[in-house]
């Protein structure tokens, strides 16, 4: 299980609805906070906490100590304003992780300015994760880790690479991506993966490196 560490989710659209949903399964310390009182009501029965409280009240968010969270969602929707403002008031009180939805570029590039650790543009993210999979479909999965680095899962179909061991097919020099777990078509996983372990016909291999390689690797493997 996941380490228990504090969320608050400021703005509890659909979004933030999905974050809270998410971290209380998780079983998550969760303050679910919005303006919107009928929403609070829903939602106090599922987290920690759950209080009606205007984003941009400073006051409102000191004495909710939002500082002291390791993590703070903000996720109000159209609100470009209270959300950039939330963002502010959260980094001055404190809060280590601010994690923000940002309606577009133009929104993300102000949130980042004044101190959001992450923004998220979730509907545009979705686009481009839907996109690439298309293009890439022995891509089981990919997380972009920073603008240089990604992670991805990646099937190997190609007979070529069937009964080779790493060392033989020096993924490291050939593809520029470094593999670091194995999983077998029986789900049995190898997450420490050495020189002479062999790829099996229909492999999952998880590995790191930039997307542009990534993507010729899977032209190969597939």
């Amino acid at each position: 299980m996941a380490k228990k560490e504090s969320y608050a989710v400021i703005g509890i659209g659909q979004f933030g609805a999905s974050i809270c949903e998410s971290l209380v399964q998780a079983g998550q310390e969760v303050l679910a906070i919005d303006a919107n009182e009928e929403v609070v009501n829903e939602f106090a029965g599922s987290v920690m906490r759950a209080v009606i409280a205007d984003a941009q009240d400073e006051d409102a968010l000191r004495d909710l100590d939002i500082g002291s969270f390791d993590h703070v969602y903000i996720s109000i929707g159209k609100n470009v304003e209270a959300s950039i403002m939330a963002t502010l008031i959260a980094k001055e009180l404190g809060a280590p992780d601010v994690i923000c939805r940002a309606e577009n570029v133009n929104h993300a590039r102000v949130l980042e300015r004044v101190g959001a650790d992450m923004v998220v543009r979730p509907e545009h993210d979705l686009a481009k994760r839907l996109v690439f999979q298309q293009l890439n479909p022995s891509v089981v999965d990919y997380v972009t880790l920073s603008k240089e680095i990604t992670l991805a899962e990646v099937n190997v179909n190609n007979p070529k690479f069937f009964g080779k061991t790493l060392d033989e097919l020096d993924f490291r020099n050939r593809y520029n991506v470094n593999v670091i777990i194995i999983v077998s078509k029986d789900d049995e996983v190898n997450q420490m993966p050495q020189a002479n372990d062999v790829i099996q016909p229909h492999d999952k291999i998880t590995v790191v490196g930039n997307l542009k390689d990534i993507r010729k690797l899977n032209d190969i493997v597939s």
